[in-house]
């Protein structure tokens, strides 16, 4: 008897990466009148299998697509990405891999990785042996990521590895110098290649970019660069400092989600120094703390500092927290959200500024009771 035939483990021949088959069309047929070596595939939709969307962060960021993740300077975006590396070397993240830590790419131009990558991940708490730093040899020298010239050699790594994460600090830095990343047509040219790679590995990609300095609500139009960089990603999380919380938090938004849902909370987030040992002695870093859910969104942030929130807003906006601060002191420390908004509406404060001044006042929320009603609680200790 002869022997079994031996399992296929590389790409099967006549197939693409993830399996679906090339139709290759009749060489008697005339589709290159030109000689130019292009002919047309066509594939009916029948014979493209359908999957359901994975997600490397559950309903936030999709795997196998491009998330990008925009915001003003200093306000912890590489912060957020060396704390997704962690979660995803940890095996903690909610979403495809929870329980399973996974490798990540993590490329970055404008930071040491001697002096603030590598503690920055640390302080996180990221598996280092899991994370790695991408360079490419050429002609003898070391030279740095490029798209779209590197993306077929990175998705060779990205499967030999199993990667979970390319990590795009920033994603403008990654896209070739003759590229004009203010053209959408010549911006597409680095980014389409890029998603496709994504796609077929089944890799997150996430970049960080940049706002402008115009002043808009909308997160997608304040992205620095063509519109071709939100257009392209099938998801955008914007990130935005509250300058109404007095811890100095920070608010992360889904501001774009083409594969999941888009009313999804959001996120505050707080950064503090920490200090961390190296061999030369001890090193201070950033590190990022989701603190929970927030009332506020990176729009309505963005919305205020585009002309909603001059002093009068401001000033009102404090009269609410010093009123619901004494209310809610007067119930004894807390008291039913209903019960809250009827009494702020009796004293003529609407209920967008009783939402913001809760931020302001250290009001949290619970859930008690059948059926659940929502409870507004005042920390009589901390309270302003």
């Amino acid at each position: 008897m002869p022997p079994a035939p031996a399992p296929v483990t590389g790409p099967v021949p006549g197939h693409w990466p993830d399996g679906e088959p090339v139709h290759t069309p009749d060489p008697a047929s005339p589709t290159d009148p030109a000689g130019s070596g292009r002919q047309i595939l066509l594939t009916p939709a029948s014979q493209i299998r359908m999957r359901p969307v994975s997600w490397t962060w559950t309903d936030r960021i999709p795997s196998g697509a491009l998330t990008v993740i925009p915001g003003r300077e200093g306000i912890g975006k590489s912060l957020t990405l060396a704390w997704l590396t962690a979660q995803i070397t940890q095996g903690v993240l909610p979403g495809r891999h929870h329980g399973n830590p996974r490798p990540v790419i993590y490329a970055a131009t404008e930071d040491s990785w001697a002096h603030t990558i590598g503690p920055r991940l640390h302080a996180a708490g990221a598996d280092l042996d899991l994370v790695y730093r991408v360079d490419v040899q050429h002609d003898g020298g070391i030279d740095a990521l490029t798209l779209p010239r590197d993306c077929t050699a990175l998705g060779h790594e990205i499967r030999r590895l199993g990667v979970a994460l390319l990590a795009a600090d920033p994603l403008l830095s990654l896209i070739h110098s003759g590229i004009d990343t203010h053209r959408d047509r010549d911006l597409r040219t680095a980014l389409e290649p890029l998603v496709t790679m994504a796609d077929r590995t089944g890799c997150a990609v996430v970049g960080l970019a940049h706002f402008n300095k115009s002043a808009n609500p909308d997160a997608l139009n304040l992205i620095t660069g063509s519109r071709a960089f939100s257009a392209v990603a099938r998801a955008v999380i914007a990130i935005a400092r509250d300058d109404d919380a007095d811890d100095g938090s920070c608010v992360m938004s889904q501001a774009k989600n083409n594969l999941g849902r888009l009313d999804l909370p959001s996120l505050r987030y707080t950064v503090e120094s920490v200090e961390i040992p190296t061999d030369e002695g001890p090193a201070h870093v950033g590190k990022l703390t989701i603190t929970g859910q927030s009332d506020r969104s990176v729009a309505d942030i963005l919305g205020e500092a585009g002309g909603g929130g001059d002093r009068e807003d401001r000033t009102e906006r404090a009269e609410c927290a010093d009123w619901l601060t004494a209310y809610l002191t007067s119930q004894g420390g807390e008291a039913a959200r209903e019960d809250v908004l009827k009494a702020a509406r009796a004293a003529g404060f609407a209920e967008a500024t009783l939402k913001r001044a809760r931020t302001r006042a250290k009001v949290t929320t619970s859930r008690a009771g059948f059926p659940a009603t929502s409870l507004w609680r005042l920390d009589l200790h901390h309270a302003p």
